[in-house]
């Protein structure tokens, strides 16, 4: 007995050092209360709804008195009924585990139902799930130091803020928000008896899980509370877990393309930090299930799609990089890069308008070769005369071709820069047909800026960060936008884009609403395209192989707008119908007579230099008369002819360094022509 009695002693005094020297170490309430490593992100979408959660969720922190009572006592009552009367290792639960243990001798079950509240809060903090005797050993010394730290509420707080309840949520608020869709602060009985049935097993008593398995948990759970006397019969009979409103799955794997594409914007608009945070995006979760079910619905097969839709600010309501997420997280609206093809022939229609063509200006459809390169159109025929409009309609290759000869294809690539195209763009003749490799979301924007008015867009995914308990660290100032082009350049090509879905190219794109838009079609159908906009709201279709080999039938006209029209009859459904402003309001440098706005304001004694002074023109010895010899009328040859060279000198104008005279010469604003000459032939285009 004097052995037994010293060497209890002992070990009560070594025991007392190791609690000792445990509390010692252990962190104050304060450090305990912060989230371990791994920061949480919940991410929100415009309605505010919770659709992605990445890391640890520890939801917010709750006080004791913020916690409701019935959880508190659920989880007691279920968990450690004598937590309120154990210096944190229960004697009696180890007594009954043990009789349990030596019953079971053999069957090589562990020792169960032994472990507090306490203990279990030492195992989350501070040791790790395997079971050895060391590691149980630590565990209690670690418990009773627990004790002696800190008092019984503040360890339950600990608790209930700590302890894992499954799906990625620890602690009870994030439980309530994962399961119920609210606050802790407002739980129910029915729904305090479901949330504390997880802790034993969580993955097996997941209610999105199996649901049958949790509410016979949670029945389990109501009659330990009756028997604990923290509630009545009456009372777990009121409760009714089978009737706990669970919250909705939002969930969907093609909105990971927006997240992984918006999140990582996080470290420019925030400082680097652990605590967690939540953030609210731009993305509308029914655009993103419309937008994924018209791509699953009209990509070709063997083939992927992207979608891009951008609100008139600049916010990405919807995006979709592939049929699937899950098969292939790469974004092709964001990362790949392709071919547009005619699409980008609204950069070569805008710099045409800009430098002077109007909509409704005579272009000649025929045969054209510049420096070499010979475009055709894709029905293989030339039509001849026609208007802008009707060109831009019916995506004449070769009248493209013209004018960007005219206005100069590092004006048309200057005007693709303003509207945000940021990849390479070549200047060689054929870059008029959308040689050049872009992004779909920066082709969906420089349509943005277009439907703006000629204001930019820029894209953005994120509205404001704030911590988890509603502290704000960014929010999104509004920007006014900068302008691209004048309004009648914006009206014009709008104009054109509106005609080519009404009459043209784009006609499956229609919505029973105003919409304008361009196909696009490259080389062998590699790459399908479609982009316009409807009711302040723009998107971009763009659909092909990963490998850029051909797919039978594609062509911007047909699946990519099939697409456009599917999604955007839902998109738009209830936004307000808007009509377009295409009227066109010509600057005075238009409106002039071209050749005083080339020349400058004739006076009294004929034209004028920039200076006010006469210019006396100098014209050769030709006779006014035409060949025919009928009097008055003169013929193109026989016009008075003005010495260029002579007509510099005289306005002060530099003289041009000498170069090799393009094919077609390139006109001042407002001056247009049809005439072409034809050198040799090189391999064509056919992009439509």
């Amino acid at each position: 007995m004097r052995w037994g009695l010293g060497l209890a002693l002992v070990g009560t005094v070594a025991l007392a050092v190791a609690v000792g020297i445990a509390v010692q170490r252990i962190p104050s309430f304060e450090e305990l209360k912060k989230s371990p490593a791994g920061q949480t992100i919940r991410v929100h979408a415009a309605d505010g709804t919770v659709f992605l959660s990445l890391g640890p969720n520890y939801g917010r922190w709750l006080t004791l008195s913020e916690t409701p009572q019935v959880m508190q006592d659920a989880m007691v009552a279920v968990e450690d009924r004598r937590f309120r009367y154990h210096p944190g290792v229960d004697p009696v639960g180890m007594t009954r585990a043990a009789v349990v243990a030596v019953q079971n001798r053999g069957s090589g079950r562990r020792l169960q139902g032994a472990s507090t509240i306490t203990q279990q809060l030492a195992r989350n903090i501070f040791l790790s799930n395997s079971y050895t005797w060391t590691r149980k050993a630590r565990e209690m010394v670690l418990s009773m130091a627990l004790e002696w730290k800190f008092s019984k509420d503040e360890i339950l707080e600990l608790y209930l803020n700590k302890v894992y309840f499954g799906g990625g949520s620890y602690g009870i608020d994030a439980a309530s928000r994962r399961f119920f869709g609210h606050s802790a602060t407002q739980m129910s009985l029915s729904e305090a008896a479901v949330v504390a049935g997880l802790v034993k097993a969580p993955s097996r008593y997941s209610p999105t899980a199996d649901a049958q398995a949790a509410l016979g948990r949670a029945g389990v759970v109501l009659e330990v509370m009756v028997d604990a006397g923290v509630i009545t019969q009456s009372q777990a009979d009121g409760a009714k877990p089978a009737d706990v409103q669970m919250a909705q799955e939002t969930g969907q794997n093609s909105a990971r393309y927006f997240s992984d594409w918006a999140l990582p914007q996080l470290d420019m608009l925030i400082d680097e930090g652990s605590e967690a945070i939540d953030v609210y995006t731009t993305i509308d979760l029914n655009m993103q299930r419309a937008a994924t079910a018209a791509i699953q619905a009209n990509v070709p097969g063997g083939a992927q799609g992207a979608l891009v839709s951008i609100d008139r600010d600049g916010a990405v309501r919807a995006m979709v990089g592939g049929t699937d997420y899950v098969a292939s997280n790469y974004n092709r609206a964001t990362q790949a890069v392709r071919q547009p093809g005619s699409a980008w022939k609204v950069f070569v229609y805008m710099a045409a308008l800009e430098s002077g063509y109007k909509v409704d200006d005579e272009v000649v459809d025929e045969p054209v070769t510049i420096r070499g390169w010979s475009p055709r159109n894709s029905s293989g025929r030339f039509s001849g005369a026609m208007d802008l409009r009707s060109a831009f309609a019916y995506s004449v290759n070769t009248v493209a071709a013209k004018l960007g000869d005219e206005v100069g294809t590092s004006s048309v690539a200057n005007m693709a820069r303003r509207f945000g195209i940021s990849t390479p763009i070549n200047t060689q003749p054929s870059m008029v047909l959308g040689t050049s490799d872009v992004r779909v979301i920066d082709m969906t924007a420089a349509f943005a800026a277009i439907s703006r008015k000629g204001v930019s867009a820029e894209p953005y995914g994120i509205t404001k960060v704030t911590t988890a308990d509603g502290r704000l660290l960014y929010q999104r100032a509004p920007e006014r936008g900068t302008v691209l082009v004048d309004n009648w350049v914006a009206a014009g090509i709008t104009d054109l884009m509106q005609t080519a879905v009404a009459t043209g190219t784009g006609r499956a794109a229609q919505i029973g609403r105003p919409v304008a838009g361009k196909t696009g079609t490259t080389s062998s159908n590699k790459d399908g395209w479609f982009l316009g906009f409807s009711s302040g709201l723009t998107t971009g279709v763009w659909m092909g192989r990963d490998d850029a080999k051909a797919v039978g039938g594609l062509q911007g006209g047909r699946a990519p707008a099939k697409a456009f029209a599917d999604f955007m009859r839902i998109a738009v459904a209830r936004r307000p119908v808007e009509a377009f402003d295409t009227e066109v309001k010509l600057p005075d440098w238009q409106l002039e007579d071209e050749d005083e706005a080339y020349l400058g304001e004739p006076g009294e004694g004929g034209l004028v230099d920039d200076n006010g002074m006469p210019i006396e023109l100098p014209y050769d010895s030709r006779p006014p008369v035409n060949p025919d010899g009928d009097p008055g009328q003169l013929a193109p040859d026989d016009a008075p002819v003005l010495d260029q060279r002579w007509l510099d000198e005289q306005t002060g104008r530099p003289e041009p360094a000498p170069k090799a005279p393009p094919a077609n010469k390139a006109l001042p604003p407002a001056v247009k022509s049809t005439t072409t000459r034809v050198p040799p032939r090189e391999p064509t285009g056919q992009n439509n």
